[in-house]
């Protein structure tokens, strides 16, 4: 199965709103939030997702447990790379039960576990960048661009996905007028996983988004993909207006 992160996918988005309520001091809409997406769930890939989310906000470490190990099963049964990034993140937290739970035999494997894990990924791209500029090949994206969240910040990354959706999220959301557009790019330098997402909303970088301080070669441009609706389009501009979380640059 490949499941690309899609950030406009119903289950995603219920999580997204329990997330919500849960910043607000809300934990109980917040746990009904994350069960109706379990509960609406229709595949492996979104049952990962939502069993994560209920599993993070359990008082209990062993229904915390409960829910991790089955979220780690489901993610398992993908077998992805779209989703490889999150094993290292749900063996750790396995591990902590375990030894919250005086199980140290399995909260040294599943923390030998997390590491080998981490260890492993690697991913090849391709990798797209979103943005509203008139770009040609060969041109060069460079670092300090102003943020697309805070126009107060000038970035000392340049960032990239290699997920096309979350390319026509940025795209959408870039500041400067023109159409969208998504380029195909190779970095030239090292690379890193954006610290804006990993680990923050979803478990490990499921939107495959990375950031890097040398420049990206522009080697191509995607003419079609599946383009966000006009109320989608809306509904993130409003986030992201509303996001006052601190960027890490």
């Amino acid at each position: 199965m490949n499941k690309i992160f899609n950030p406009n996918n119903p289950i995603n988005k219920l999580c997204i709103s329990g997330m919500e309520l849960e910043e607000s001091g809300n934990s109980e809409g917040a746990i009904t939030m994350f069960h109706k997406a379990w509960d609406e769930a229709t595949d492996d890939y979104e049952r990962f997702i939502a069993s994560y989310h209920i599993a993070r906000i359990q008082k209990s470490v062993t229904d915390k447990l409960k829910w991790m190990e089955t979220s780690l099963q489901c993610a398992l049964k993908i077998n992805d790379d779209n989703v490889k990034s999150a094993y290292p993140t749900l063996y750790l937290h396995i591990a902590k039960c375990y030894e919250k739970l005086g199980d140290s035999e399995n909260a040294k494997r599943n923390y030998e576990l997390s590491n080998s894990a981490k260890a492993a990924h690697t991913d090849e791209g391709p990798f797209y960048h979103g943005t509203k500029a008139d770009l040609k090949i060969g041109d060069l994206l460079t670092a300090g661009g102003i943020s697309n969240f805070n126009p107060e910040i000038k970035m000392n990354h340049v960032y990239f996905t290699a997920n096309i959706n979350v390319a026509g999220l940025a795209a959408t959301l870039a500041k400067r007028e023109g159409r969208e557009r998504i380029y195909i790019i190779e970095p030239t330098g090292e690379f890193e996983n954006d610290p804006n997402v990993t680990d923050k909303k979803f478990p490990g970088n499921l939107t495959r988004s990375y950031r890097s301080t040398e420049p990206l070669r522009i080697i191509g441009e995607v003419t079609e993909w599946m383009k966000m609706t006009t109320t989608q389009q809306q509904e993130w501009r409003e986030k992201t207006a509303k996001n006052k979380g601190e960027i890490i640059n």
